[in-house]
C-alpha cells in the first residue's frame, strides 16, 4: 500500500504544479525543516520563517499578482502545503494565512483594504490570523461576547479570544465580534484589528498534544479603537454569512 501512494501521481498535477513541487520541497527541506525541533522547543516559529517563505514566494500563492499574490488557484495552495508537511515543517500556520485569512480579504475586502495589506501577507511582512473561538463560548458563534461598538469613525473592541493558530506571530486578526448585541447572529461583523493597536494583547502560547512548534495563542482586548474602514464588508451584521 505504502509503495502505491509513493508511486501515485495525482491527475491534475501538470508540468507546471510539478516545477512548484520541487521547488516547494526544496526550500522546505532545506531552509525550515533544520530548525524545526528547536521550534518544538520553543513552542513556535522563528518570526523570520515568515518572511523567508514568502520571499521565496509560497505565501498567498492563489491571491492576483495586483496584490503580490502568485495568480494561482487551489493546486498550487495545495502542492505547497503537501511539500510544507511533508517536509515536518508544522511551525508555519500557512494555511491560516493564505487560505483563509487572506481569501477573506481578497472577497470580502475593499479595493483600499486588498492593497493595504494583501501585498504584506505575500511577502511575509504580515502574518495573519482570525479570532473566533471564545474561553467561555468555544466556536458557538451566535453566543460570542467580543463586542466592536461604533463610536463615530471607530470601532471600540472589548472581549477574549482562545486557541488562536498564528496567534503569537500575528500582525493582524480578523476578530469576530458582535457590532450589535442586540440583533444574535445578524449582529455579527468581522473587524480587522493590526496587532500594534492599543488595547491588544497577546496571552498564553498554549500547549497541545500535536503541533508543538505551532504558536496557538490567547488574545485579549480593551478598549481596543480600530477604523471602521477595518470592518470587512459593505455593512454591518455580515460576519456569519461571510464565515
Amino acid at each position: 500500500m505504502t509503495q502505491i501512494f509513493e508511486n501515485y501521481t495525482s491527475p491534475w498535477l501538470n508540468d507546471e504544479l510539478s516545477l512548484l513541487q520541487d521547488a516547494a520541497a526544496k526550500f522546505f527541506n532545506s531552509a525550515l525543516a533544520p530548525e524545526n525541533e528547536r521550534w518544538i522547543e520553543q513552542g513556535q516559529a522563528d518570526r523570520d520563517a515568515w518572511n523567508k517563505t514568502g520571499a521565496a514566494g509560497f505565501l498567498c500563492a492563489e491571491i492576483p499578482t495586483e496584490y503580490g499574490g502568485s495568480g494561482g488557484d487551489y493546486r498550487h495552495e495545495t502542492v505547497i502545503m503537501e511539500e510544507q508537511l511533508r517536509a515536518g515543517v508544522n511551525g508555519l500556520g500557512t494555511q491560516v494565512h493564505s487560505q483563509i485569512v487572506a481569501p477573506y480579504f481578497l472577497h470580502y475586502g475593499s479595493e483600499e483594504q486588498k492593497q493595504r495589506w494583501l501585498p504584506k501577507m505575500a511577502s511575509g511582512e504580515m502574518v495573519g490570523a482570525i479570532a473566533m473561538t471564545e474561553p467561555n463560548t468555544g466556536s458557538d458563534l451566535q453566543n460570542i461576547r467580543t463586542t466592536a461598538i461604533r463610536d463615530g469613525d471607530e470601532y471600540v473592541v472589548n472581549g477574549a479570544k482562545t486557541y488562536i493558530s498564528n496567534g503569537q506571530l500575528c500582525d493582524l486578526v480578523i476578530v469576530v465580534a458582535k457590532t450589535d448585541p442586540e440583533k444574535g447572529a445578524k449582529g455579527i461583523s468581522l473587524i480587522v484589528v493590526e496587532t500594534d493597536t492599543a488595547g491588544f494583547e497577546r496571552g498564553r502560547n498554549l500547549k497541545k498534544l500535536g503541533q508543538e512548534a505551532a504558536d496557538t495563542s490567547e488574545m485579549f482586548f480593551s478598549d481596543c479603537r480600530v477604523p471602521v474602514t477595518n470592518r470587512l464588508g459593505e455593512a454591518e451584521g455580515q460576519g456569519v454569512s461571510q464565515l
